[in-house]
C-alpha cells in the first residue's frame, strides 16, 4: 500500500486515508497507462486535493465514469432489496383477484391439454432462436479480417444443416430419451425422430407437442457449437471444423443437456437452476474453445486486428438480442409470467452489462466503441441466461454489471498479457460469462420470482450456492476433458489446421474459393492441394 504525506492548508495527511485516493488505488491494476494523478503528488497545488489534479482529463474522466458505474450499481442493489421486501417482481395472480389465475387452467401433470396461446409463442420464441445463428454469422463475420470472412459466416450456417440432421438422427434421442444413469438419454428412444408427434410429453412439457418441444431444443444445439468457431476462426479446415462439431454435439452437449433439462438429469435432480443454457450452450461452448485455441496455436502474422466491417457486428448483435428474448423467454415453455419475467431480466442484464462494458473501457483510457457496446450486450445476454427466469429486475441488473466487468477485464488481459489467441474472445464471454451467470444465478436466484426455483444465497439459502459450485467444480474438466478428446479424433481423421499458404492466402479464397474482396488470382494465389495438406499442417497433440 502507498505510503506518503499530502499538504493540504498546512496539514499532514497520511496516504490512502481519503476514498477518492482509495478510489484511485483500486482502479491502477486495470488501467496500462498512468496518468499525471501520481506525478507530483508531493507537490501542493491549490487544483490538488489529496495529491489528486482536478483539472486532469483523464481523472475527470475515471470519477465521472466511476461515478456512473457506482450509482448504476447502487440502483441494482436497491431494486433487488425492494423486489426481496415486496416479495417478488410480479404480482402473481392469486393475490389479486382481478388477474387472471394462468396456473389454475393449466392442465396437471396426469391430464396434458395442448394450448393454443403456448403453442403460438413456443412457434415464434423457436423461430426467433434460429435467427440467433444468422445473427452470430454476422456478429463474428464483422470481427475477423477481410480475407477471412466469408468463412468465417460459413461456419455458423453450415451449423444449421450438419446439427439439424444430427438432431433428427440421434441427437434428440440422446439428449431427451429414456434416461441412462442421468447421464445421457438412450439413443433408441427417438430414432429418426420416431414417436415425436403433435401429442404432449409431460417429462418436458403438458401444453405444446413433444415435436415442438424438440425444434426448439434443436435451435440450442444448432448455436451452441457455431459459438466454438469464433475462437478457432482463421486459421480452422473447414471440414474439419464439420467433423469437430458432430462429435461435440454427440459427446459434450447432448450430455449436458440431458443432465441438465431431463427431469431424470443429474443435475436436474440435485437441483442445478440453468433456465435457458448457461452451462449447455455457454459453458460447453466456451471451454471447449479455449482449449481449441490451445490446440490449434496462434495464427500467423496476425498484427493489429483490424475487424471487416463494423456494421454486420452491430446487425449481428442486433439480431442476436432480438433472438434472445426467444432463447430465455421461451425456454419457459409457456406464455406465463414466468415468460414475461425472463424476457424483462434478460432486456435489463444486457442493457446494464452494455453499459458497464463502454464504461469500464472509458476508465482505461479507451474511446467508446461500437465494438465494445456489441460485446458487451452479448456478455449481458450470456451472464442471465442461466437465471433469467429465476431472479428479479434489481438481481438482473446486478448480474449484468457484474458479469460485464469481470468479462472485460479477462478479455483485455488475454488480448495483452496471455500466449493464448482466442480469435474473438469466445471464452471470455461465453466461457467465463456462462461460469459467472451460473454462480450469480445461486447468489440472486428467489422463489419469489419463480416458484419453481429456490432461494440463493442473497435470500438466505446457502445451499443452491453450494450446489452451483460443486457443479461448476465437475463439469469444467468434463467439458474441456471431452473436448479435447474431440479435436483429437478430429485431427487423427483430416488436420484441423489449414496450411500457412492458406492461412496466408486467407480462408475465403483457399478454403472456399470466394471472397468479398477484389481478388486478382494469379499462379502464386493458388493454393494446391499437395501444399495444404502437407505433413507439417496436422497438428502433433501428443506432443502438446
Amino acid at each position: 500500500m502507498r505510503q506518503g504525506y499530502v499538504n493540504i492548508v498546512g496539514t499532514k495527511v497520511t496516504g490512502m486515508s481519503n476514498a477518492l485516493d482509495a478510489f484511485n488505488f483500486i482502479l491502477n491494476p486495470i488501467i496500462h497507462h498512468r496518468s499525471s494523478v501520481l506525478q507530483g503528488y508531493h507537490q501542493p497545488s491549490p487544483q490538488r486535493i489529496m495529491g489528486i489534479d482536478f483539472t486532469d482529463k483523464i481523472v475527470k474522466r475515471r470519477i465521472i465514469t466511476g461515478s456512473v458505474l457506482s450509482l448504476l450499481l447502487a440502483l441494482s442493489i436497491a431494486m433487488t432489496c425492494f423486489d426481496a421486501k415486496k416479495g417478488g417482481a410480479y404480482i402473481m395472480a392469486d393475490d389479486d383477484p382481478s388477474i387472471i389465475n394462468y396456473n389454475a387452467a393449466l392442465p396437471t401433470e396426469e391430464e396434458p391439454q395442448l394450448l393454443p396461446g403456448d403453442i403460438a409463442w413456443m412457434l415464434a420464441a423457436t423461430a426467433l432462436v434460429l435467427l440467433m445463428t444468422p445473427g452470430l454469422a454476422f456478429f463474428y463475420g464483422g470481427m475477423v479480417r477481410a480475407k477471412n470472412v466469408i468463412s468465417t459466416l460459413l461456419m455458423s450456417f453450415v451449423a444449421m444443416g450438419v446439427i439439424t440432421m444430427l438432431w433428427t438422427v440421434v441427437g434428440f434421442s440422446l439428449a431427451f430419451g429414456d434416461s441412462l444413469s442421468g447421464y445421457m438419454g438412450n439413443p433408441a428412444t427417438f430414432p429418426f425422430y420416431n414417436n415425436v408427434g403433435a401429442a404432449a410429453d409431460t417429462n418436458f412439457s403438458n401444453t405444446i407437442p413433444l415435436a415442438l418441444y424438440s425444434l426448439f431444443q434443436l435451435k440450442f444445439a444448432i448455436i451452441t457449437p457455431a459459438l466454438i468457431s469464433g475462437a478457432i476462426a482463421e486459421r480452422v479446415r473447414f471440414t474439419s471444423y464439420i467433423i469437430f462439431i458432430v462429435l461435440f454435439s454427440l459427446f459434450v452437449y447432448c450430455p449436458l443437456a440431458h443432465m441438465t433439462w431431463h427431469p431424470d438429469g443429474l443435475l436436474a435432480k440435485a437441483g442445478i437452476l440453468d433456465f435457458a443454457g448457461g452451462t449447455v450452450v455457454h459453458m460447453s461452448s466456451g471451454y471447449a474453445a479455449l482449449v481449441g485455441s490451445i490446440i490449434l496455436g496462434p495464427r500467423k502474422n496476425v498484427g493489429k486486428m483490424q475487424p471487416a466491417n463494423i456494421p454486420f457486428v452491430m446487425l449481428g448483435t442486433a439480431l442476436l438480442w432480438f433472438g434472445w428474448f426467444g432463447f430465455n423467454a421461451g425456454s419457459a415453455l409457456a406464455a406465463d409470467p414466468v415468460a414475461v419475467q425472463a424476457f424483462l431480466t434478460t432486456n435489463t442484464a444486457t442493457a446494464a452489462a452494455m453499459l458497464t462494458w463502454v464504461f469500464v473501457d472509458h476508465l482505461r483510457g479507451s474511446k467508446s466503441t461500437a465494438m465494445g457496446a456489441c460485446v458487451g450486450a452479448v456478455v449481458g445476454l450470456v451472464v442471465i441466461t442461466p437465471g433469467a427466469g429465476f431472479v428479479t429486475v434489481g438481481g438482473a441488473a446486478c448480474m449484468g454489471m457484474i458479469g460485464a466487468f469481470i468479462s472485460n477485464v479477462v478479455a483485455h488481459y488475454f488480448n495483452t498479457k496471455a500466449n493464448i489467441d482466442d480469435t474473438l474472445d469466445v471464452w471470455p464471454c461465453h466461457g467465463l460469462g456462462g461460469t459467472v451467470g451460473m454462480v450469480l444465478t445461486s447468489c440472486f436466484a428467489t422463489v419469489s420470482a419463480n416458484a419453481d426455483g429456490a432461494d440463493g444465497l442473497f435470500y438466505g439459502d446457502a445451499t443452491l450456492f453450494w450446489h452451483h459450485l460443486v457443479a461448476l467444480v465437475c463439469l469444467i474438466p468434463y467439458i474441456m476433458g471431452m473436448s479435447f478428446l474431440c479435436y483429437q479424433i478430429t485431427n487423427l481423421i483430416y488436420p484441423l489446421r489449414v496450411g500457412e499458404k492458406s492461412e496466408k492466402l486467407g480462408l475465403d479464397m483457399s478454403q472456399h474459393k470466394e471472397s468479398i474482396m477484389v481478388h486478382d488470382e494469379e499462379e502464386d494465389d493458388v493454393v494446391k492441394p499437395a501444399d495444404d495438406l502437407d505433413a507439417s499442417s496436422r497438428i502433433e497433440l501428443g506432443s502438446m
